[in-house]
This record gives C-alpha cells, sequence and structure tokens, in this order.
C-alpha cells in the first residue's frame, strides 16, 4: 500500500504530547511528516497550547486537568475530522491514544514510551523515582510540578552530554499537572480508573507500542508489560523495542529512525483497517464494527 493511497483513506495525523512537555516537542515530526503530504495535528492538552514560558509564569490554569479531561479534548479533535486520522503520542499522549483506539477512534495508533494503563502492577524504580517526588505528598493533587533540570536529565535525556540535555530542557520543559500522576498511580484501585481499557476489545484499530531501552520513565519493561495485556484481544497489537533510546526518543539524535517506523506501520495498518471496516469513511465510529467482520 503506497502513501498516496493511504492519504486517499486517512490523510490526518494526530500527534499527542505527554507530561512536562507540550507540543512544541514534536516540531520535527510535524515537519517531516508535513514535508511527505501528511495533514499533522499537534495540539497541546487543554490550557497548554500557549508559550513554553507563559507556563512556566504561570500553570494554575491546568493545576486540575485530569486524564479524562485530555481524552476528551482529543475525542473532540478527532471527531471533527473527516476521515479516522492516525494517532501518535509519546508518554502520556501513548496512555491517551490507547483510550483513544479503545473508544472506536482512529485509523491506526502508535503509543510511544507510553504511560500505565490501568492492570499493570508491577512499576519499574525508575519509573518510581520519577514520580516520587509528586507522589509522596498527597497535597500535590491539584499543583503543578515543574521538574528540576537534573530530573528532567535523568528522566527525558539521560543518553545525552550535559550540553545537549541543558539545551533540551530550555526548549521543552514546562510545569505538569500532578493530578494525572495521581490517577495513573493509583488506578489499579480505581474502578473506574480514567486509565483503563479493554484489553479484549476485538474491535478497536491496530496498536503500535514502542519502547525505548535506556528509558527511565517508561522503560522497555514496562511497555512490554502492556503490550503482554492484549494477548487475548484479536485486534492488532504489534510491539517495536529501540535498545539505545531514552524517554527524549521523539526528539533525540537518530529520531527519524523512530518516526519513519511509526508512520510506515501506521500507515500500513490503518489501510488495512479500513478496507475491513468499509463504514469508516468518517470518524463517528464504535464498538458496534464487530457486526461487520
Amino acid at each position: 500500500m503506497t502513501e498516496n493511497k493511504m492519504e486517499t483513506i486517512a490523510p490526518d495525523i494526530v500527534l499527542i504530547h505527554g507530561l512536562w512537555v507540550t507540543a512544541l516537542s514534536w516540531e520535527h515530526w510535524i515537519e517531516r511528516y508535513a514535508a511527505r503530504g501528511y495533514n499533522v495535528i499537534a495540539r497541546g492538552w487543554p490550557g497548554m497550547d500557549v508559550d513554553v514560558e507563559q507556563l512556566r509564569k504561570d500553570p494554575s490554569s491546568i493545576a486540575n486537568l485530569g486524564i479524562t479531561e485530555i481524552v476528551d479534548h482529543f475525542d473532540r479533535i478527532v471527531r471533527a475530522l473527516d476521515r479516522p486520522p492516525i494517532l501518535i503520542g509519546h508518554s502520556f499522549g501513548g496512555l491517551i491514544v490507547e483510550v483513544l483506539l479503545d473508544r472506536g477512534l482512529g485509523a491506526a495508533g502508535v503509543a510511544i514510551d507510553p504511560a500505565p494503563v490501568k492492570g499493570i502492577l508491577k512499576l519499574p524504580l525508575s519509573t518510581l523515582r520519577v514520580s516520587f517526588p509528586v507522589l509522596r505528598n498527597p497535597a500535590n493533587l491539584h499543583r503543578t510540578t515543574a521538574l528540576t533540570p537534573e530530573q528532567f536529565r535523568y528522566a527525558f535525556t539521560n543518553t545525552l552530554d550535559d550540553e545537549e540535555a541543558a539545551a533540551v530542557y530550555e526548549r521543552y520543559e514546562v510545569p505538569g499537572p500532578d493530578r494525572i500522576l495521581f490517577q495513573a498511580g493509583l488506578a489499579n484501585f480505581n474502578p473506574n480508573a480514567p486509565t483503563r481499557v479493554d484489553f479484549r476489545n476485538d474491535n478497536r484499530a491496530p496498536l503500535l507500542l514502542i519502547a525505548g531501552g535506556k528509558d527511565h520513565i517508561s522503560p522497555a519493561s514496562l511497555t512490554k508489560a502492556n503490550f503482554d495485556l492484549f494477548k487475548d484481544s484479536k485486534a492488532i497489537t504489534d510491539y517495536k523495542e529501540f535498545p539505545e533510546r531514552s524517554h527524549f526518543t521523539i526528539g533525540e539524535k537518530g529520531w527519524e529512525t523512530v518516526a519513519d517506523y511509526a508512520i510506515e506501520w501506521a500507515v500500513k495498518h490503518a489501510a488495512e483497517f479500513t478496507q475491513k471496516y468499509p463504514s469508516l469513511q468518517t470518524t463517528e465510529t464504535s464498538r458496534s464494527l464487530e457486526a461487520q467482520a
């Protein structure tokens, strides 16, 4: 299936950023995909479509932001499109992609170093180290937290040298809403957790989970555990690990390899999915697709 053919089926790509950064973190991917003729939509989380410096100065508008509000925000964006898009998310954005696919949205999804969905029972120590400064104090539930340069270096840019890491921090880092860390961290104790997905959903669009072998926030073991949860679903779920990549895989040297792998996989599987379900000519899809299989 050629990319030109794919563009007649799902011409749009929706990019969803993660915690402690904004949609600016996708700047290289936007340029690369747009040069190939795709319509790329990279919106911020609610209240985060503003300048980095503005968020650093006053993040109060996002202090109560939760996962459901973020998912609903992108749900509206996707449903406003003419046809089901390809969804690509990084970190918490990857988790959001999984939830959107479970809602019946998208023609294909790629979750890069995703935050944990409900059902992952054991978190790696490096993940806990990154989130502990927030989770140790319940009073942070309705606050925002910015990472220090040292914390950001451990979490995002551990494979970069000091000068590169400092430049990435200065360009991209912003405070993030602590509430989403509490929601993800306590998900297994909440029957209605906003991070839950139906692992037996046979009708969702294809999903690719991408891991980085040197990622501290979402180690490859965490992404692999996520992948394993879908073992009983008939829907296509694939796993790809890049052994030398950090959590900043979407921007560190060699990001082009990850970006190209993601879009080539998504183009192929989105085309097959939309051919299997001809009704996917609009984004108003649902789990009732099983009746057409």
